[in-house]
C-alpha cells in the first residue's frame, strides 16, 4: 500500500481510546514518584527497600513509595505498551496496511529516542529497553489470544525463579566474595555521586554511558518481566477488555477486589521478610524478599489497572498528559536533572524524602496544565509528532484543525 493512501496515517485524536490516555497519565505520575529518588541521588540507592537513613515522616514517605509505587507503575506502563501494540496491529489489519514495516520503523524511532535520552539526559531511561524488547513482541503478533496471558505470566515469573535460585546459590559463596560485591556497589555509588552530584556535563555523560551499559546487561533479568507485561497488555487489547470494559465486568471487579489486596499482602510480606537491602548484598533473604516484591508488583499493577478503568471517566483530566506521555517523560528528565545534578542547580542529595514527593506532585500538576494548553493548539506532543513522522514517513499536521475533536 502506498504511503500516500489516506488510510496510512497517524491515528487522529478522535479515534483514540480515551481510557488508554487516562491510564498512561496515571502511570506517568507513578513513574515520576518513583524516579524522583533516582534524580536526587545515586541510582543504586533507589532499590534498597526502605532506606535506613530516613527518619520520621521521611521514612514514612520512603515506605509509601516502596510499598505502593516501586515496581507497580513500571509494570503498568509496560502493560500499556503491549496494549498499544495490539491496538495498532488491529487497526493496521482493518486498514489493510503492512504492519510489520510500519512497526519496525516505529521501534527503530523509539530506539533512537531512548538512546539519546539515556546518554544525553538520564541513564535511568526505560525507552531503550522497551524499543529492544518491542522487536521480540512482534513475534507474538499471531499467537492465539488465549495464550497471551499464560505466556505473559510465565515470562514474568522466570526472573522471580532466578531471584530465588541466585539467593540460594549465594548462600554458598565465600564471605570475601560477598564483601567484594558490596565494595563494587559502594564504588559504583560513589562514581555516580561524583559525576551527577558534583561533576560537569561531560563527566555526567561518561557516567551515563557506563550506567546505560549496566542497565542493558540487566535486561537478561528485567527483560522477561517487561516482555511478559507486553503480552498481558496485548491480551487486554485483543480481548476487548480495554475498549469495552462493560463486557468484562467480572474481570475488572476481580482485579480491583482480589488482585490488588492480594498484591498488597504479598508486598507487606516482602517488607516483613527484609525491609532494607544493603547495596551489593544478595543472599537467600534478599532473593525471597525480591521475589515476593516482584509478584506483588504484578498483582498490584493489575489492581491499579482495574481501578484506573473503573475511575477513568472521573480522571479524564489525566488524558492530555497521557496523550503526550513520551514528551512529558522526557521533560521530567530534563527538568529534574537540571534541578538536581551538579551542572544544574546542584540539589543532588539535598532534598528530604517527603519533599521529593511534593516536588513530584507539583511538577506533574504543571505538566497536566501544560499538556492541556498545548493540545488546545496542537494535535500531538512535540516528540510524539517527530516519532509519528519517522513511523509513517510523512509529516502529520501539527496544528489542530478547527472543529477537530480533542
Amino acid at each position: 500500500m502506498s504511503l500516500s493512501d489516506p488510510t496510512y496515517r497517524p491515528v487522529a485524536p478522535n479515534e483514540r481510546i480515551a481510557t488508554l490516555d487516562v491510564l498512561r497519565g496515571f502511570a506517568l505520575f507513578g513513574i515520576l514518584l518513583m524516579n524522583l529518588e533516582t534524580f536526587n541521588g545515586p541510582l543504586e540507592l533507589s532499590f534498597t527497600g526502605i532506606d535506613q537513613h530516613w527518619q520520621g515522616i521521611d521514612r514514612w514517605a520512603d515506605a509509601f513509595v516502596y510499598i505502593f509505587v516501586q515496581g507497580k507503575f513500571f509494570t503498568l506502563f509496560s502493560l500499556l505498551f503491549g496494549v498499544g501494540f495490539a491496538v495498532m496491529a488491529q487497526r493496521a489489519e482493518a486498514a489493510g496496511r503492512n504492519f510489520t514495516r510500519f512497526y519496525l520503523r516505529r521501534s527503530c524511532g523509539l530506539l533512537v529516542i531512548g538512546l539519546l535520552h539515556a546518554l544525553l539526559l538520564w541513564s535511568g531511561d526505560v525507552l531503550l529497553s522497551y524499543a529492544l524488547l518491542s522487536f521480540v513482541l512482534l513475534a507474538f503478533r499471531e499467537a492465539p489470544r488465549s495464550w497471551l496471558p499464560v505466556l505473559g505470566v510465565a515470562s514474568y515469573l522466570v526472573p522471580v525463579g532466578l531471584m530465588l535460585l541466585l539467593g540460594l546459590l549465594m548462600q554458598f559463596v565465600a564471605a570475601d566474595a560477598a564483601a567484594g560485591m558490596a565494595a563494587d556497589a559502594a564504588a559504583s555509588i560513589e562514581r555516580q555521586r561524583q559525576a551527577y552530584g558534583h561533576g560537569g556535563y561531560g563527566q555526567a555523560l561518561v557516567q551515563r554511558l557506563r550506567d546505560t551499559g549496566v542497565a542493558l546487561s540487566a535486561l537478561l533479568l528485567v527483560g522477561p518481566q517487561v516482555g511478559g507485561m507486553f503480552l498481558i497488555g496485548s491480551w487486554f487489547a485483543r480481548s476487548g477488555a480495554i475498549a469495552r470494559p462493560g463486557e468484562h465486568v467480572r474481570l475488572w471487579a476481580a482485579l480491583r477486589w482480589l488482585a490488588l489486596p492480594a498484591g498488597l499482602a504479598v508486598m507487606l510480606l516482602s517488607v516483613y521478610t527484609l525491609p532494607y537491602i544493603a547495596p551489593g548484598r544478595y543472599d537467600l533473604p534478599v532473593g525471597i524478599a525480591s521475589a515476593l516484591a516482584s509478584v506483588a508488583g504484578l498483582l498490584m499493577c493489575l489492581g491499579y489497572l482495574g481501578w484506573g478503568v473503573r475511575l477513568a471517566d472521573g480522571l479524564r483530566w489525566l488524558a492530555p498528559v497521557g496523550r503526550m506521555a513520551l514528551s512529558n517523560y522526557l521533560l521530567q528528565s530534563l527538568i529534574c536533572t537540571l534541578v538536581f545534578y551538579g551542572y544544574g542547580l546542584g540539589w543532588y542529595e539535598q532534598m528530604d524524602r517527603v519533599w521529593q514527593l511534593v516536588f513530584a506532585v507539583v511538577l506533574f500538576a504543571l505538566q497536566v496544565l501544560l499538556s492541556r494548553l498545548w493540545l488546545q493548539y496542537f494535535s500531538f506532543g512535540p516528540v510524539e509528532w517527530l516519532w509519528r513522522a519517522v513511523t509513517y514517513l510523512q509529516m502529520p499536521p501539527m496544528r489542530r484543525q478547527r472543529g477537530h475533536d480533542a
